[in-house]
């Protein structure tokens, strides 16, 4: 398999998710500003959107959108147990996935981390934090993962927790939720997806401000 990432985006669930499964693949990282690949492939024939994560599977199917991609990994790897079978739990798990995906990601963290958004969205953003966080924190004062067992969806929350930092989100006033990302930073797989990417994330960084200096 192939996973098409940026370093730190939301694609570092599926890393995370396949480390969990111990699974072989290929990381090709795409260059945020051309959106070309190292060998020169223009991004937007793999995916119109430009966006990630994009997984092309084994059998050389393309699939996109992050709750998708996750979902497959977690099928294809049963083993792994990173997600229920069937049943009213596998729903649990896509009400999670929506929740980080429209309610945290779309609605709270896109706004405030993207140049393009107006100054009335990220207000809005802001303001509407408090509700979501404190149905989190609520949560995950009785529960050490989103479901009975690390899942998916863990993957996923953690990710976009983890972009706290770069809006300036102080977590303190969510003590459970702060605790819940501190307790997976510890996790293997979450630990060595994220330092991966963090190292990648800054050579990325330090090559755009050469070129752009140049």
């Amino acid at each position: 398999m192939d996973l098409y990432f940026l370093p730190l985006a939301c694609s570092l669930a599926t890393r995370i998710a396949l480390y969990e499964a111990d699974a072989p693949a290929q990381f090709i990282q795409v260059d945020p500003k051309s959106k070309r690949l190292a060998d020169g492939t223009d991004y937007f024939t793999i995916a119109p959107m430009g966006k990630v994560p994009v997984l092309r599977t084994d059998e050389g199917d393309l699939l996109s959108e992050n709750t998708a991609v996750l979902q497959y990994i977690a099928d294809r790897y049963p083993n792994a147990e990173l997600a229920p079978a069937a049943g009213f739990e596998r729903s649990k798990l896509q009400q999670w996935l929506g929740f980080i995906s429209t309610e945290l990601h779309k609605g709270i963290f896109m706004p405030q981390l993207s140049a393009k958004a107006p100054a009335e969205a990220k207000t809005y953003a802001r303001e509407e934090t408090k509700l979501r966080l404190d149905l989190l924190q609520q949560h995950l004062a009785e529960h050490t993962f989103l479901l009975d067992r690390f899942s998916v969806a863990d993957a996923y929350l953690f990710t976009v927790l983890n972009w706290s930092t770069p809006i300036g989100l102080d977590l303190t006033p969510w003590p459970a939720v702060r605790a819940y990302y501190q307790r997976l930073l510890q996790r293997e797989s979450v630990s060595k997806a994220l330092h991966e990417e963090v190292d990648l994330y800054k050579a990325e960084q330090a090559h755009l401000a050469s070129a752009k200096a140049g």
